[in-house]
């Protein structure tokens, strides 16, 4: 038990006297607390979460589930006469948080000898239903609340909704006027983003949420796919110079509405608006923003209000996707620093937009417009998220992946509930800083912060993202277990059954069943490059090279004739084929270009690539150097282990090192995968 101040056990003694004294009031919460101590809400929440680490409704529900207890066993009043006498209206409702708190219902308060009227601690080896979530010490009260799932794991975990955890659900538009649509989405958005730079509050993405706009689900039934404890509904027109908006704070799991309020503002203090609703929704959930935090929620991201709705504009047409759409955003986002040359969110998502437009494009022609729009941003907010992921973006573009790393987790430091940083720190650790454990650490956050509801395309993709981790890390059921609920949440989502196929190889090395899988997705889509050159691969480990070189062949020339830089870690498997077709310049070339792309390559997979060109020269001997160079690396990729299976390897396989070299990689790679299973396990994950 902490040893409490004077000064802070006189002033828990005088906040419970005065819930005891208001113990029979329902509406007694935060706000006639405050009062009564002389104190504002903020200051109230602080200082009770620093002596008490709980927040001030679980302070007061506590108090009155000890006053319960009290009344049980020593009065003859019935359940439901004592949650009335407690303040809780709802006898049912009392009957929840009393078994949450103490681990048996009410009604059995007779049946227990609890000795002092007092819940046991939380430990992790109890059953969740029999855990307290504190120690309250009334009169002298001091708190201990114990561990909880990891921030990190929560997508697997079982646990209820997070305490503090908000999504804000589309607003909707009441005017006429369907033009005035952004405004609305803009005042949505800026309130999500607003909670996002909260650190004590989980708030679901704008992509999740939005997936509800036009759902017939229950707050209920979201709350339990999102997995989160309070929604934001809004309601709002622009009716000339004034914005007339409703928000309503719900409780998920009961569809209670906890707070409402009507705003009218003149759309000159549209900053103020957002800023006061963000606050208004923080304070109601007792979440502890920290003077950082309030000075960055307070911070208007233009003086300009002209330029700021050319801004809401083009973020609007943004979200609809398409060259076409992005382009008009740049053009709106033009027009936005024209008016203000300063204005740091405009350069960044600017900056944004410009990237995705180059992506995958063997030329690319923006990487000055990208470099130089997030240097602007930068310059005039250095502490803007948005900023620091833009310029990571830039950093991405150009290859410098080391670089982009630091800004990343900087815009994490600044919003903990960044699903876009956390989305490029994954791909940078699978792709082009390639570290197992990372790609999973942030593939999990990744999904914690995106997870929404069924049909949705982001949930998938998250999923998706999850199984291939979960898959590079040799951990083939867990990962099949998240490839088929990525396709529950979208079925056509063909990447998750791509995905899928090689998880089921990894488990049943059937290959004659993953090309059938390959083939019929491919049949839906006959000039995907990624079934192409996934089906030719398959049917290269097969030693098929007839089938191999038919699928080859397509994907060659349609990634030639779309200009696109893509799977060039590839084109040795392609050159195999290509050579034992009798092509043999057009293998030479894809070799060499192969050789090109190994020995620029910074990443850890370096040595392993060279290793398997000198292989395809048949130059043993330099290829178990660098195997031998390679089997020193960390954190590598199940696919690694297929090297046994891969007939451009045949050759080296007869040479007097390579068992013992593969040994010591296979060893490598199951003893991280036994580090990694041990932790999960410990985090109640596996």
């Amino acid at each position: 038990m902490p040893e409490l101040s004077p000064s802070d056990q006189e002033f828990i003694s005088q906040l419970n006297a005065f819930v005891d004294e208001n113990i029979a009031n329902e509406q007694f919460g935060v706000t006639e607390l405050a009062d009564l101590m002389s104190m504002s809400r903020s200051n109230l929440l602080r200082k009770v979460k620093k002596i008490t680490n709980l927040s001030v409704s679980q302070l007061i529900r506590e108090i009155r589930l000890k006053k319960s207890m009290i009344l049980l066993k020593t009065s003859g009043l019935n359940v439901s006469e004592v949650s009335l006498q407690v303040g809780f209206g709802s006898p049912s409702y009392f009957i929840k948080c009393f078994r949450e708190y103490y681990g048996y219902p009410p009604g059995e308060v007779g049946q227990h000898d609890d000795g002092e009227v007092m819940p046991a601690v939380l430990t992790d080896d109890v059953e969740p239903a029999k855990k307290s979530k504190s120690i309250l010490w009334i009169g002298l009260a001091a708190a201990v609340l114990v561990g909880t799932m990891t921030y990190f794991f929560w997508p697997f975990s079982k646990s209820s909704a997070f305490e503090k955890s908000i999504a804000v659900l589309p607003f909707k538009n009441d005017s006429n006027d369907s033009a005035n649509i952004y405004m609305i989405n803009g005042l949505m958005e800026s309130t999500l983003n607003s909670l996002q730079k909260i650190k004590d509050l989980k708030v679901i993405s704008r992509t999740s949420s939005e997936k509800y706009r036009n759902t017939s689900y229950s707050i209920p039934e979201m709350a339990e796919e999102l997995n989160v404890k309070y929604f934001v509904e809004g309601s709002g027109q622009k009716i000339g110079d004034q914005i007339l908006l409703n928000i309503q704070l719900i409780d998920g799991a009961t569809d209670k509405h906890l707070w409402s309020k009507q705003y009218r503002r003149e759309t000159k203090d549209i900053f103020a608006l957002q800023q006061e609703i963000a606050k208004n929704i923080a304070e109601e959930i007792e979440v502890i923003i920290t003077p950082e935090e309030e000075a960055s929620i307070e911070k208007n991201p233009t003086a300009d209000l002209v330029a700021y709705d050319y801004f809401l504009k083009a973020r609007d047409i943004s979200y609809k996707g398409g060259t076409k759409n992005l382009e008009n955003a740049i053009q709106l986002y033009t027009k936005a620093i024209e008016r203000d040359p300063k204005f740091a969110l405009a350069y960044a998502e600017m900056a944004m937009l410009y990237y995705y437009l180059d992506a995958f494009q063997t030329e690319k022609v923006h990487t000055a417009d990208i470099n130089s729009n997030a240097d602007k941003a930068l310059l005039y907010d250095p502490k803007l998220p948005n900023s620091l992921v833009a310029k990571a973006a830039f950093y991405v573009h150009n290859k410098q992946y080391q670089l982009a790393v630091p800004y990343l987790e900087k815009a994490l430091e600044y919003n903990p509930n960044s699903s876009l940083a956390c989305g490029f720190l994954a791909s940078v650790y699978n792709y082009y800083l390639p570290n197992t454990t990372k790609y999973i650490e942030y593939a999990l956050r990744g999904a914690r912060l995106d997870v929404t509801g069924i049909d949705s395309a982001t949930t998938s993709i998250n999923y998706l993202r999850l199984s291939d981790a979960l898959l590079q890390n040799g951990f083939i059921d867990l990962s099949l277990k998240y490839a088929n609920k990525s396709l529950e949440f979208d079925p056509n989502n063909f990447y998750s059954k791509w995905v899928k196929s090689f998880v089921l190889f990894a488990k049943t090395k059937d290959a004659k069943e993953t090309k059938r899988l390959l083939i019929e997705e491919l049949k839906k889509d006959t000039l995907s490059l990624v079934m192409l050159e996934e089906v030719g691969k398959v049917c290269y480990m097969m030693e098929d090279y007839d089938e191999a070189y038919y699928y080859y062949r397509k994907f060659i020339d349609l990634r030639e004739s779309k200009r696109l830089d893509i799977f060039r870690h590839e084109n040795l498997k392609v050159a195999t084929v290509f050579a034992a077709k009798g092509k043999k310049e057009e293998a030479d070339k894809l070799a060499e270009s192969y050789r090109v792309f190994a020995e620029e390559d910074r990443s850890i997979y370096r040595e392993l690539q060279i290793a398997a060109y000198h292989a395809y020269r048949n130059d043993d001997e330099k290829a178990m150097v660098h195997l031998k160079l390679f089997s020193k690396e960390e954190n590598f990729q199940y696919w690694v282990l297929l090297m046994r299976e891969d007939p451009s390897l045949r050759d080296i396989r007869k040479h007097p090192d390579f068992e013992k070299v593969m040994t010591t990689i296979e060893k490598r790679f199951w003893d991280n995968h036994h580090k990694l299973r041990k932790t999960l396990e410990e985090k109640g994950i596996l």
